[in-house]
């Protein structure tokens, strides 16, 4: 169903009707054969009552709670942090009820579809062949950028013109005595370039180079947890191998590591090389050590090549930052679609953000195919909130500045629109952080709201693609799995499409259907993971990694 309206109501239970288009007092709007009279400026992207409510009614908005009035609301006036606050429905396992049968999309466009990938020897596939420098502790942060250093340029995977800024414009002006204001007026802007294949590993499509605060000096656990991320970037698909730098001392020991990974494959055949620095004589034999090793690694990772596989080996990310009130009608139900459809292909999509689910966990629970998940959904739910209450963050805090403004004023409504990237299959597994996806289908992963901790969790689970939803805008990227960056309204594609991949507000135009846009999604999709289209992050070279310290972080 296409939009041709000014106004949208979601779902028939709602008593809020979205603004489409910025309306102004007085005027009066039509939907579905009622009347509305406005009694305020409502821009796009806000709500507005559709019936009078007293202090205390609750609010709906896409069929479940999204707040309580705190005075008397009137028809027609729009609904803000001044007279709603955050309310959400009970839930519980008891509660489950069984799910509607769910209804598989057309496959017709897909079904015999592939993308060229790299095959590893457990029978997962990358959509990038990457090598991974990461250290245990921070303590190695400098090795690693000194490896940076020493590798990235040498070996032609510097991006010349990464930074985009002819700075020696504003030199050779200043140098030849141009005014200050002269020199504002500079156009130093130069167009970013795609990476091109490596001369040397032209099956390689980049050395990553991690760094961390954490490994030691913190707790115990989250030095574990570290390791298990770690071990799970390394198990990635989109990794080859690793070069991994120890102190010897910290908290997050080697084998701690080595625990994690035969946790997740008692046999790994990347080649993987481990230093540890306590245990080599100097600094520099450190560092050679880790050239020639990773030399060594790069010759047999290069030996992978992109070959055809199924859609059913794609595991895909669902994420949404800087999102506004447009985002839950169409980038994240378009998200959704793109779910269902390689849910139904055999693939696996992972539905992340914890707090963003806050307000419709019952209908989560009521898709979980068994009762055990629906019990580890529920009980992660439970005590996350109940951390962050005890450090004065309850869920009820997670709309940021940038959401109330754009029309998302409450958790409640923010989350029931972050839900639809989840689409409408049943719910097959629930991970919490760090854990792997091994099943195929839709997949639940504890992560929380902060965008970057949430997709340094996705590629850690697994995650070989992430589609990553947005309002507002935002540059977040991954160093091993492609972002693909998802507009929610074509005012935003336009305006800052060097950091935007895919748009869908051409839905709220009315111009096409979240059919249309999910198709069109995954046909990108399988050109992303074919490496026949570089997504924006990759670039800008925006490789965002920050590992989730439980309880730190909402």
């Amino acid at each position: 169903m296409k939009l041709n309206n000014k106004v949208l109501k979601i779902h028939s239970k709602d008593n809020v009707l979205v603004a489409l288009s910025d309306l102004k007092e007085g005027e009066e709007v039509s939907y579905q054969e009622k009347n509305y009279i406005l009694k305020e400026d409502i821009d796009a992207k806000h709500k507005f009552l559709t019936e009078p409510v007293e202090t205390g009614a609750l609010v709906y908005m896409y069929g479940v709670i999204v707040g309580k009035a705190t005075c008397a609301i009137d028809s027609g006036e729009k609904i803000t942090t001044k007279n709603l606050i955050h309310e959400t429905e009970q839930y519980g396992v008891d509660s489950k009820s069984k799910n509607e049968q769910w209804i598989a999309p057309d496959l017709v466009n897909f079904t015999y579809k592939t993308f060229n990938g790299y095959h590893r020897s457990n029978g997962t596939v990358g959509t990038e062949n990457n090598w991974l420098v990461i250290p245990l502790v921070f303590c190695q942060n400098r090795n690693v950028k000194v490896l940076n250093q020493a590798l990235v340029e040498k070996l032609g995977f510097g991006r010349k013109k990464h930074i985009g800024l002819n700075v020696d414009k504003l030199i050779d002006a200043y140098t030849n005595g141009a005014s200050e204001e002269a020199i504002l007026n500079e156009d130093i802007i130069e167009s970013s370039t795609a990476q091109t294949k490596n001369p040397l590993f032209p099956n390689i499509d980049g050395i990553k180079f991690l760094t961390h605060d954490g490994g030691c000096g913190g707790a115990t656990s989250d030095a574990i947890t570290l390791c298990n991320l770690l071990a799970g970037y390394i198990n990635n698909p989109n990794v080859a191998g690793a070069t991994v730098l120890s102190l010897g001392c910290q908290h997050a020991q080697v084998s701690i590591l080595q625990d994690a990974l035969d946790k997740i494959s008692n046999d790994i055949k990347k080649p993987i090389y481990i230093l540890e620095q306590q245990k080599i004589a100097t600094e520099k034999e450190l560092i050679a050590e880790a050239v020639k090793k990773t030399f060594v690694g790069l010759i047999q990772a290069n030996k992978a090549e992109r070959k055809p596989a199924g859609l059913d080996k794609l595991v895909i990310g669902l994420e949404c930052g800087g999102s506004d009130g447009f985002s839950g009608i169409s980038a994240n139900p378009t998200l959704g679609y793109v779910s269902d459809l390689i849910v139904s292909l055999g693939g696996a999509t992972v539905l992340s953000e914890f707090p963003e689910l806050n307000g419709v966990e019952q209908e989560l629970i009521n898709r979980c195919t068994n009762t055990r998940i629906a019990e580890k959904f529920s009980s992660i739910m439970s005590v996350y909130n109940s951390k962050a209450e005890a450090l004065g963050a309850a869920f009820s805090m997670n709309p940021s500045p940038g959401n109330i403004k754009d029309g998302l004023i409450t958790d409640a409504i923010k989350s029931a629109g972050a839900a639809k990237k989840g689409g409408n299959s049943p719910v097959q597994d629930v991970l919490d952080y760090t854990e792997q996806v091994v099943k195929p289908g839709l997949n639940l992963l504890c992560t929380p709201g902060n965008d970057v901790e949430s997709t340094t969790g996705l590629a850690g689970s697994g995650a070989n693609i992430i589609l990553f939803s947005t309002g507002l805008g935002t540059p977040t990227g991954n160093p091993i799995t492609p972002v693909i960056k998802v507009s929610s309204n074509t005012k935003l594609f336009n305006k800052m499409n060097d950091i935007t991949d895919f748009n869908t507000g051409d839905i709220i135009e009315g111009t096409s259907t979240i059919q249309e846009k999910g198709e069109e999604l995954l046909d990108y999709i399988i050109a992303v993971a074919s490496g026949k289209i570089q997504t924006k992050a990759r670039i800008l070279g925006q490789d965002d990694f920050i590992p989730w310290k439980r309880g730190m972080s909402l």
